[in-house]
């Protein structure tokens, strides 16, 4: 690996504690106006000093984000279908050529492995590893699940490794019972959780504790922090799990406003 490649990986993963706290925003790539995100730029920008992350397209990224921003961007690069059809069927949207002006610190796009479409995904994968091979940028392979497909550890190993096997730097997928074995499926490569569907803020905190145990290198979470009800301290109380190991418990007082505890461990 070269050193533009493993300099823009450590803007991403933090070198000091080995871990990530990514913010997913791409969601209107295929959901349109997502709840929450309506006005991108209102919701986002207060959150992004507690981020180590952006992912994001590059349109929401020229309308709402200011070039100011000093946050690295996982850009996200794949798309052409809507909820309203299947979403396996991407193609890849954006150039090499954008992700580089865009000064992008990496390029993701999503693998539906099991889907209508897997080939067509994976062979986005290894385009966009090619070409980011090439310039020095690294890519974040996600690993989408379709409605039938069960989201557990033998599922998501498999979908994790052919990501890894094809040359992904980083996988995104989603946590499940046994999740060290989907680690251990991906050998060096950091694994990062998916944040998923809105859920109550004491079970995204415990998901997110539990992936970190099980050898996570972080999560990337959106919806169950762009539509919590308080947003700053969600995403304050996630980065105290992800960096300092602080327990869920510590992590609810964070969110819940109270005493913020110093030096404790779970």
């Amino acid at each position: 690996m070269d050193w533009g490649m493993m300099n823009r990986l450590s803007r991403i993963v933090n070198p000091k504690t080995g871990r990530c706290v990514m913010l997913a925003v791409d969601h209107g790539y295929f959901q349109g106006p997502t709840t929450g995100l309506e006005n991108l730029g209102k919701t986002v920008n207060p959150l992004l000093p507690y981020a180590d992350a952006l992912m994001i397209t590059r349109g929401a990224l020229r309308n709402w984000i200011q070039p100011q921003m000093t946050k690295p961007v996982v850009l996200r690069v794949s798309g052409g279908q809507s909820i309203l059809k299947e979403l396996s069927n991407e193609v890849i949207t954006t150039s090499i050529e954008d992700a580089i002006r865009i000064n992008a610190s990496a390029m993701t796009c999503s693998v539906y492995v099991g889907g209508e479409y897997e080939k067509e995904s994976i062979a986005n994968l290894a385009k966009i590893v090619n070409e980011g091979e090439a310039y020095g940028i690294p890519v974040l392979a996600v690993t989408a699940v379709g409605k039938e497909l069960t989201r557990d550890a033998r599922y998501l190993a498999l979908a994790s490794r052919i990501c890894v096997e094809i040359g992904a730097h980083m996988v995104k997928t989603y946590y499940c019972e046994d999740f060290q074995k989907v680690v251990e499926a991906c050998g060096k490569v950091p694994v990062i959780i998916a944040g998923g569907k809105k859920i109550k803020e004491k079970e995204a905190l415990e998901m997110s504790f539990n992936a970190v145990k099980a050898g996570a290198a972080g999560v990337d979470m959106g919806r169950n922090v762009f539509q919590s009800e308080d947003p700053i301290r969600m995403i304050q109380a996630v980065r105290a799990i992800v960096h300092e190991e602080a327990s869920v418990e510590r992590a609810l007082q964070i969110y819940e406003g109270g005493k913020q505890l110093s030096g404790s461990r779970a």
